[in-house]
């Protein structure tokens, strides 16, 4: 993996970039476009974590992370989270371990902050990612958000 990686915010010289970054197309059904993402970070503020990845000066991906997040208000008002939102790796960047990078940054940031939880939700299923986050440590919780598989990971 390269020594050149980095996080950067989004900026207007690469809002475009990263509005056009594209996942395989047999993974489009398993993550939401940067364009919603984007969106929900604005409608979310303070509680999403937008980033664009970076490998020297190649967009490589994008990730967003929630954080403090009231999880669900009917069943305990007073259960936030923090974790990892979003994870698009451009479909000609894949397999070179940004995915692994993007996770760490996100720990990181989450150690930082002095959460003791990381917190993942995956589309289950043959083609999801559910694999990816079981080789980095995440175990599933049981319950699911979205239809999702939730997963969790000490910090």
């Amino acid at each position: 993996m390269s020594t050149s990686l980095r996080l950067e915010k989004i900026t207007p010289a690469t809002v475009d970039a990263a509005l056009a970054l594209r996942v395989h197309p047999h993974q489009e059904h398993n993550v939401a476009p940067v364009v919603r993402s984007l969106a929900e970070a604005y409608a979310f503020g303070d509680n999403a974590w937008p980033r664009l990845i970076f490998d020297g000066d190649e967009l490589v991906g994008f990730l967003m992370a929630f954080l403090d997040i009231q999880w669900n208000v009917e069943k305990d008002p007073t259960d936030h989270r923090s974790g990892l939102w979003r994870l698009n790796i451009s479909a000609d960047a894949q397999g070179k371990g940004y995915g692994r990078f993007a996770v760490e940054a996100v720990r990181e940031e989450l150690r930082r902050r002095g959460e003791q939880r990381f917190y993942v939700t995956w589309e289950p299923g043959e083609d999801g990612p559910g694999a990816f986050y079981d080789k980095l440590g995440f175990r599933p919780t049981g319950e699911t958000s979205g239809g999702q598989t939730v997963g969790v990971l000490d910090v």
